[in-house]
């Protein structure tokens, strides 16, 4: 399942587990990433709680956690090269994975639908 927040977030959700990473929009407003920090593996977000920071040519941003839950695991590669982040946002150039504290609230975010026409990318 696939589902958006209104910041530009996606999240491939398996059961409890989600891999977040920022839409291909995103990249394009933000620009060549130059920068990427990621949170340590082991930290519980609260949803919409900073939980990574990019920063491009243009500007900085925080990442947000989605939704509440524990990282897990974190993409060393873009922090290594964040040019991946812009030439693949949606598969090899994810943020982190994290264990979902309730995997049903991710109800509450956008299908590609709602996200498509919230950008005017319908």
């Amino acid at each position: 399942m696939l589902k958006y927040t209104k910041d530009h977030e996606w999240l491939r959700i398996e059961g409890d587990m989600a891999t977040v990473g920022i839409t291909p929009h995103a990249s394009v407003q933000l620009g060549d990433l130059v920068f990427v920090e990621l949170p340590a593996v082991g930290t519980n977000f609260a949803k919409g709680d900073d939980a990574a920071v990019v920063e491009s040519v243009k500007a900085a941003s925080e990442i947000y956690a989605p939704l509440d839950g524990e990282i897990l695991e974190v993409n060393q590669a873009i922090v290594d090269d964040p040019s991946i982040v812009n030439s693949d946002p949606g598969e090899a150039g994810w943020f982190f994975k994290m264990k979902l504290a309730d995997a049903s609230a991710a109800a509450e975010l956008m299908d590609e639908d709602a996200y498509n026409a919230m950008v005017g990318q319908a």
